[in-house]
């Protein structure tokens, strides 16, 4: 899990473990406390590796994740002293990549596309990217082997392409789940192609990153897919898996087969995935003329090029750093 914390200045030197704290910075804190005198410390085993620079940063970021590396590298981008935390020797969490014999395997999320979009709609990731200055060679196809208990086949991307691949490999039932998915997850594709992805969050805070910045645009594509869409348009913010119990989607290749995108696409199944992240990839890999894109260097090449942007603005990260505890003092308000 990665954590990026805004933390308040305070520091407390334990003998058997060290202590990283984040420094007060005005004109970063005031939209988070109206109390100045809070004090935040963290506590971490000794590092395999000594942590770069000082033991203190405006922000301290736990967990080198795809998602904690963003946050750094942004924070960094615009002039934050960062400091990213990390237990494993390796950056990455789930989307590192290891090397044995020569060949690198890649540890979790591999279906990737929109690396060289560009604009509101672009891959939340690109976006990151352009703004760290980093680009990432990749390679595109337009399918791919597949290797499950039912079979042995290579699926291409497409609208129509998969449901010969359940006609031949699953049951009558699993065609007939599949286009009732699609007939219902469509519709509200337009409500997730209308909402730039790096806006989408699921708290309250969606209201100020999405629904207010972009209430135009929402309300064009509610007019656009109809009754069915706008009414089902809320659940864009709960987990696909919701979806698929609201259909009663049961049959087993359907259930696995959709756990395996979310896990290909994020690292998680699908009850732990936004439904809007599900329905743009629906959205953009069952179109005509789709095509996937995967990294040259593998899944890797994307942990270094966002550690290259991090450390290209001054931000640090510190391998090896185990954060036991994060002590919080004097907070009234938040």
């Amino acid at each position: 899990m990665e954590l990026g914390l805004p933390l308040f200045p305070g520091i407390k030197f334990p003998t058997s473990r060290n202590t990283v704290l984040a420094r007060s910075s005005p004109n970063n804190l005031s939209q988070f406390s109206s109390n100045a005198s809070s004090s935040t410390s963290i506590s971490v085993k000794p590092p395999t590796k000594t942590v770069p620079g000082k033991p203190e940063a405006d922000v301290v970021v736990i967990g080198s994740g795809i998602g904690g590396l963003c946050c750094a590298g942004l924070l960094a981008r615009y002039n934050q002293d960062v400091l990213v935390l990390e237990s494993h020797d390796l950056p990455g969490g789930a989307a590192h990549s290891f090397e044995i014999k020569g060949y690198k395997f890649d540890s979790g999320p591999s279906l990737f596309s929109g690396f060289q979009s560009r604009g509101p709609q672009a891959n939340p990731l690109a976006q990151v990217l352009d703004a760290l200055g980093e680009s990432i060679p990749c390679a595109k196809y337009d399918s791919w082997m597949v290797y499950i208990p039912e079979a042995e086949f290579l699926s291409r991307i497409g609208p129509t392409e998969f449901l010969k691949d359940l006609e031949k490999h699953a049951s009558r039932n699993a065609v007939q789940e599949w286009k009732k998915l699609l007939e219902a997850i469509l519709p509200l594709s337009a409500a997730a192609m209308a909402l730039p992805p790096l806006s989408i969050r699921g708290d309250l805070g969606v209201i100020s990153t999405a629904a207010a910045r972009y209430a135009p645009s929402l309300l064009k594509s509610f007019v656009e897919m109809g009754p069915q869409g706008a009414f089902g348009a809320p659940k864009l913010l709960r987990p696909f898996s919701e979806i698929m119990d609201s259909l009663e989607l049961r049959d087993p290749f359907i259930r696995n087969w959709v756990d395996l995108l979310a896990f290909l696409l994020a690292g998680v199944k699908s009850n732990g995935i936004l439904s809007a992240e599900m329905v743009y990839m629906f959205a953009e890999w069952y179109k005509p003329g789709c095509t996937l894109e995967y990294p040259l260097n593998g899944s890797g090449a994307i942990i270094d090029a966002l550690v290259r942007g991090i450390q290209k603005f001054g931000g640090r990260i510190s391998l090896g750093s185990h954060v036991e505890k994060i002590i919080v003092e004097n907070v009234y308000t938040c």
